[in-house]
């Protein structure tokens, strides 16, 4: 600190000097022509500094890093160590990551694996403690873990929270090892689509902080008046972020952040991530000081990480040199005064987890539902992660109906190789072939929807085989994307990742499927999210929180 201390004031000749630059001050909302010092990695403040080594940025807008304060890295396909190299060229320098897809999985080994990988990154990885695994008591996944497990792992470094609470009814219920788990650390994130009244006020006052499913301005402008950190997000395929814009004025930027959630390597490539978040809200209409604000300084402060998120004194030198113009584009990403410059793709020090694969893989019969008359229908809708529960009449012997695009849905246990559930989706599209993943949030087993059932066997049986992984099958074709990483991720660097699931995109296009079909379906066993879903055990109906018939 002392030397620090000489350093701000002038005394000593410090590692950089930015010369000519226009910084973005977070505090004010404003833009300041100066120079900034920077030494051992953090930021002594604007003025002019003697220095051992001078940039002179010729006038160009400087940032703070981006940071994104609730993202799960395994959602990305990438491992951990591509999904850094890719989110640096955006100018992330920060991500909050909730590893309770690997967790689900494989239990405290994922998480230890998470937390491994830290060292190594180029950019920061915080991690908030998975609270639900399994995700509600009903479902079965990989893993438990208990608050007993969790608590070892609160004082550990990198690890500022507990993971988004999405067992509502068990928190605001008085679920013991829930509270336990609530009460080990001090940020608590929520996850909670469609709560409202009495039981949002239980919700919070339990210990809830933060929102990342609202998706109408309603329901965020409820989160906010009652104290909640608001996040606005813009996944693959959950896309909130125009439907809550209106909720950000001055008043209430310091309590919205932007994150990603779930984006897959594509998007990433193709779009980006905060970066991809600040430029649709400014074109958006919001204010770009206020933008920016969300991306860095709210961000935060949500977790109480006072060392970044402004460039001022005494926080991480963690900057982003934007291009010429007016967009908003990341030309040079620096964490702690140091440039990232992507070497490529490089080996992995720390060896990836395998995954247990036991999944049976079912005869096309088996995949078809059995049902005459009304059915509980699970129906997409499209930009969301929600379904619709519609009860539909349906013919014994019509599915698939591609006609009605009522096809047949099933999950396969792919932990102990019992139980095949079954049921009727509508909103995919697919009028060929059928497509499979062992990405189903949050338990994961395998899932497949198709219009041939002889190729939802097929797919499913691509992606056992691989011991992880994404397929489509149809037109005389397989495509595959292996997963080896935990089922979850690949071991591959993101351009390889990014083109494969190009490729998959446009043979489920070519099958008929909607964009976005994968994410779609990996959301299709998510029991925590309304209105109806599928599991292994059948229909779940988000209502009554719990399975039902089939047949209604």
């Amino acid at each position: 600190m002392r030397e620090l201390v000489r350093a701000a004031r002038g005394e000593e000749t410090v590692d950089l000097a930015i010369l000519n630059a226009a910084v973005f001050n977070p505090f004010l909302g404003e833009w300041e022509e100066t120079a900034l010092g920077i030494h051992d990695g953090r930021v002594l403040g604007p003025g002019r500094y003697r220095a051992r080594r001078e940039l002179d940025l010729g006038g160009a807008r400087v940032v703070p890093g981006l940071i994104d304060p609730h993202v799960h890295i395994e959602s990305s396909l990438l491992s951990p160590f591509e999904y850094a190299r890719l989110a640096a060229t955006h100018g992330t320098t920060t991500v909050v990551a909730d590893p309770h897809e690997i967790a689900n999985v494989l239990g405290v080994p994922g998480i230890e694996y998470m937390l491994a990988c830290r060292p190594h990154l180029p950019i920061d990885l915080l991690l908030t403690l998975p609270s639900c695994v399994p995700a509600t008591p009903a479902d079965v996944g990989g893993a438990v873990i208990e608050a007993g497990e969790l608590a070892p792992l609160a004082d550990r470094e990198g690890v500022v929270g507990l993971g988004e609470v999405m067992n509502v009814p068990g928190l605001i219920g008085g679920d013991p090892d829930l509270a336990a788990k609530v009460a080990l650390l001090r940020n608590v994130d929520g996850h909670a689509p469609g709560l409202g009244g009495l039981d949002l006020n239980a919700y919070v006052l339990a210990g809830a902080q933060s929102e990342h499913e609202a998706a109408t301005a309603a329901e965020g402008r409820d989160r906010l008046a009652r104290g909640m950190y608001l996040f606005l997000r813009e996944g693959s395929t959950e896309r909130n972020l125009a439907a809550l814009l209106p909720l950000v004025t001055p008043a209430t930027a310091p309590r919205c952040a932007f994150c990603t959630d779930d984006r897959h390597a594509d998007l990433i490539r193709r779009d980006g991530l905060i970066d991809d978040c600040v430029r649709r809200a400014i074109d958006g209409g919001l204010e770009p000081e206020l933008a920016l604000r969300m991306a860095t300084l709210s961000a935060a402060e949500r977790f109480g990480l006072a060392d970044r998120g402004a460039l001022a004194p005494g926080r991480r030198a963690d900057l982003c040199v934007l291009e010429p113009g007016d967009g908003f584009a990341i030309a040079r990403t620096f964490v702690c005064g140091k440039e990232v410059v992507d070497q490529g793709p490089t080996p992995t020090p720390v060896p990836p987890p395998a995954r247990p694969m036991r999944c049976r893989v079912p005869v096309a019969g088996e995949l078809v539902p059995v049902v005459d008359g009304c059915a509980r229908v699970i129906e997409l809708v499209p930009g969301q992660i929600r379904t619709r529960a519609v009860d539909l009449a349906v013919q014994a012997g019509s599915l698939p109906d591609t006609a009605r695009d009522l096809l047949p849905a099933a999950v396969c246990d792919a932990y102990r190789g019992t139980g095949t559930g079954v049921g009727i989706v509508r909103g995919f599209g697919l009028v060929h072939g059928a497509i499979a993943s062992t990405v189903a949030h949050d338990a994961h087993q395998v899932v497949t929807v198709g219009a041939e059932p002889a190729a939802m066997a097929a797919a499913v049986g691509a992606v056992v085989a691989s011991r992880g992984g994404l397929a489509a099958v149809g037109l005389g074709e397989t495509t595959l994307l292996p997963l080896p990483v935990a089922g979850l991720m690949s071991d591959r660097p993101y351009d390889e990742v990014a083109d494969g699931l190009d490729r998959l995109a446009a043979h489920a296009a070519r099958l008929g499927a909607v964009p976005d079909a994968f994410m779609h379906l990996s959301f299709l066993a998510l029991t925590v999210i309304p209105e109806r879903r599928l599991t292994e055990r059948g229909v779940f109906d988000h209502a009554v929180f719990g399975d039902v018939p089939l047949a209604c």
